[in-house]
């Protein structure tokens, strides 16, 4: 079970809770979060990599690419959280949750 420390450190990095917040929308590819967050895929990929190990998001595999979205098990205060943070993160990154930001790489 998620305790509300684990979380605040995994949201205490930029890339991980712009990530997070940009998957309340719905799953997100690997180059989704590149282009939104303007990082490169290594860094992106360490930061999922850490969020799926903490049980926080799971991951689909369409083909070559692979999805990552919100975890559905996830306590229902993990999502009150996020969605109060979601117009903070937001008013930094106006496109965060339309789907312009979703490319057609993948």
């Amino acid at each position: 079970m998620m305790e509300p420390v684990e979380l605040m450190k995994l949201l205490a990095d930029d890339t991980r809770l712009t990530s997070l917040i940009a998957m309340t929308s719905g799953p997100r590819c690997v180059c989704d979060l590149m282009a939104l967050l303007d990082q490169s895929q290594p860094k992106v990929s360490r930061h999922l990599a850490i969020l799926r190990e903490a049980g926080v998001v799971d991951t689909e595999r369409r083909g070559q690419w692979v999805y990552y979205s919100l975890a559905p098990d996830l306590p229902a205060w993990v999502h009150d959280v996020l969605n109060t943070l979601v117009p903070v993160v937001k008013a930094r990154f106006p496109d965060l949750l339309s789907d312009k930001t979703q490319l057609d790489c993948c």
